[in-house]
């Protein structure tokens, strides 16, 4: 079998060069016609798409789109296409999209999946930003948000419908969605999908559609489990990819910090406090957010300014150009606002909020570090987005960039303060040296020696000093300058070994055992109290849903529930809970033992039944019946 595996490998690595071959030849261009500037209209994109081209303020098309837009346009094969992260994907299958659908129909014509649902609300919004008509009708649908109100809106008529794996299997199972007559099957982030382990989901999704849809397949990185999909469920398919680009590594240091949103200006300020020289860009989501950021700054003495898209022309021009002379030291910006700019000698770029997607972030961050010099990318994550944003982000970065998010602790306001002082003492220090060599200054004529001598008369020269310094630095280095920050739970990444473990040495694990089975959180924790033989008081931060609970214990005590979860089948289903406590759950290495129930839930394959006589409790088929009954022959033991 392994050497099967093998032989399978390299069939798909060689038939995928010999595909980069053929498309290289047939899309090579002359050096006549790379003098031409290709045009949107160039790629056989009609009047109305143009019209919402230009609107958008896109010039000329990306690479990646020049080979693309024409062959989805005029062709009918299947499509596997390669590019980086930020080279214009969306719009290379959206603009196509936009242009073939343009009445209404009686069933959904397109589904596009997303890795996340930040992608998909991305997705969708720029796919309705590509037409100035009613059609076509785009919907996007994701887990977190209210299913009834999905369902109202598909029923109303949908054309485009973008989603999660994990949702959009979800309306399949329920019949509110039926994608067996769509002509287009768009899988986007496609080796972001593979990473995040939704093959399964995609292979049975791809069970549902029409067998005859075009399938265009976008992807960063071409790994073989790529090729394999395309094998099994593509048929004809043609590649295409950009050709003759070279990623250099950004030299940029980039950090993270876990932070409350209500916190995050506070940690703002000392980040900027903390640098030598602060002169950078801090990117929001929202231009409400821009404004806040912008005036809670400037109370506080800083030069900024906020860039958004209420901005007037003229008034924009006007924070630019003091921005770029550096009178403006913090430019407090919002994405769109931000487009165009192009300034040198950022110190640092700070994600006030964390961006969708790795392309935004690679966009942002390569603001800084240019022209051979070094820079600072600081990102704010709320601790609710450390596990499935932050652990998304940071695998797409990790490609994008070449480089690598780390976390810091963010610094107390003593070290602040320390570093603070150290810097404004130097300065002055290093400024009152150079001045005492100016005899217009020190001599016994001059202005200023008179002024000290007045101060100085009668009095300790060096408490006068003293007061002088706390004149000048008094408001600089008061504690009362910085807010407390709350401190908040950090989750360590996954190492090699597979262990999850926060900073207080506890993991938080699923466990298949809800309301409906009887449990509530005082019963959960004597289960594991009974089953672990540890304290109830062990047993911490248990959350009972109507299916299954979420529960934190000692590491080692969850090795040991998730061992017993393996080999006895009367131990419920159990495992590393790896992200949000939403529908979507890393498929781990104890993931063997479970599957999907027909709501999308997960099941044990095993199945619970028999008494467990060793460890003293009832089984969950037992359990089902009365929460009573089971603590009822628990006090009788």
């Amino acid at each position: 079998m392994e050497e099967q595996t093998n032989v399978n490998e390299e069939q798909v690595s060689l038939e995928l060069e010999n595909q980069n071959i053929e498309i290289s030849q047939t899309d090579e261009i002359s050096e006549e016609d790379e003098s031409e500037e290709i045009s949107f209209a160039d790629l056989g994109l009609d009047e109305v798409v143009l019209d919402a081209i230009t609107k958008k303020g896109f010039h000329t098309p990306s690479p990646i789109q020049v080979l693309a837009i024409p062959r989805l346009l005029t062709g009918d094969a299947n499509l596997i296409a390669r590019a980086r992260t930020g080279t214009g994907k969306t719009a290379a299958f959206g603009l196509p999209l936009v242009q073939k659908i343009r009445e209404a129909g009686d069933h959904v014509r397109a589904i596009v999946l997303e890795p996340t649902r930040e992608l998909a609300m991305q997705t969708c919004t720029e796919l309705r930003s590509f037409s100035s008509s009613r059609y076509p009708r785009v919907s996007v649908v994701y887990g977190g948000a209210s299913m009834g109100e999905q369902i109202r809106d598909l029923k109303r008529g949908v054309d485009i419908v973008v989603g999660t794996p994990g949702r959009i299997q979800d309306h399949i199972d329920r019949g509110t969605l039926d994608i067996s007559k769509i002509d287009y099957f768009i899988l986007d982030e496609g080796d972001e999908m593979l990473d995040m382990g939704f093959v399964d989901d995609i292979e049975k999704i791809f069970t549902s559609a029409n067998p005859d849809c075009r399938i265009l397949l976008f992807s960063a990185t071409m790994p073989s489990e790529i090729m394999k999909i395309a094998q099994k469920f593509m048929g004809d398919y043609e590649i295409v990819e950009e050709e003759g680009v070279t990623e250099e590594p950004l030299l940029i240091d980039q950090k993270y910090w876990v932070v409350r949103e209500s916190d995050k200006v506070n940690a703002l300020v000392r980040l900027i406090d903390m640098a030598d020289d602060f002169y950078g860009l801090v990117f929001t989501q929202t231009k409400m957010e821009a404004d806040m950021v912008s005036r809670s700054l400037d109370e506080k003495g800083y030069e900024v300014a906020a860039l958004h898209g209420d901005i007037p022309q003229n008034q924009r021009e006007k924070i630019l150009n003091r921005f770029r002379n550096g009178k403006t030291r913090i430019l407090v910006a919002t994405d769109v606002a931000a487009r165009g700019i192009d300034i040198s000698g950022l110190s640092h770029v700070v994600n006030y909020a964390l961006p969708f997607d790795g392309a935004t972030y690679v966009h942002r961050i390569g603001r800084t570090g240019r022209a051979g010099s070094s820079g600072l990318a600081v990102t704010f994550v709320r601790p609710e987005e450390q596990r499935r944003r932050l652990n998304f982000l940071r695998s797409a970065v990790r490609r994008a960039s070449k480089g690598e998010m780390v976390q810091e602790k963010i610094p107390e306001i003593d070290e602040v303060i320390a570093v603070k002082r150290e810097r404004l003492f130097a300065n002055l220090k290093a400024s009152i040296e150079e001045k005492c060599k100016d005899e217009k200054i020190v001599g016994e004529e001059s202005e200023f020696s008179k002024m000290a001598g007045e101060l100085l008369e009668g009095k300790d020269a060096k408490s006068v000093l003293s007061c002088a310094l706390a004149e000048i630095f008094g408001n600089k280095l008061d504690k009362s300058r910085y807010g407390e920050i709350a401190k908040v739970r950090i989750e360590k990444q996954r190492g090699r070994s597979g262990d999850f473990r926060d900073d207080n040495g506890q993991t938080r694990l699923f466990v298949q055992l809800g309301r409906k089975d009887g449990f509530n959180p005082k019963e959960i924790a004597s289960y594991f109290s009974s089953l672990l033989k540890i304290p109830n008081r062990k047993v911490d931060r248990i959350d009972v849903t109507e299916n299954f609970s979420l529960v934190s214990l000692p590491s080692e005590s969850a090795k040991l529930a998730l061992e017993l979860s393996r080999r006895d089948s009367s131990v419920p289903h159990m495992h590393i809970d790896v992200k949000s406590k939403t529908q979507f759950f890393q498929r781990g290495r104890y993931d063997s033992e479970r599957k999907r129930d027909d709501r999308g839930s997960f099941k044990s394959r095993k199945g619970f039944h028999s008494s467990n006589a060793r460890h003293g409790i009832r089984t969950p088929t037992q359990r089902s019946s009365s929460a009573g009954l089971y603590r009822k022959k628990r006090d009788d033991k």
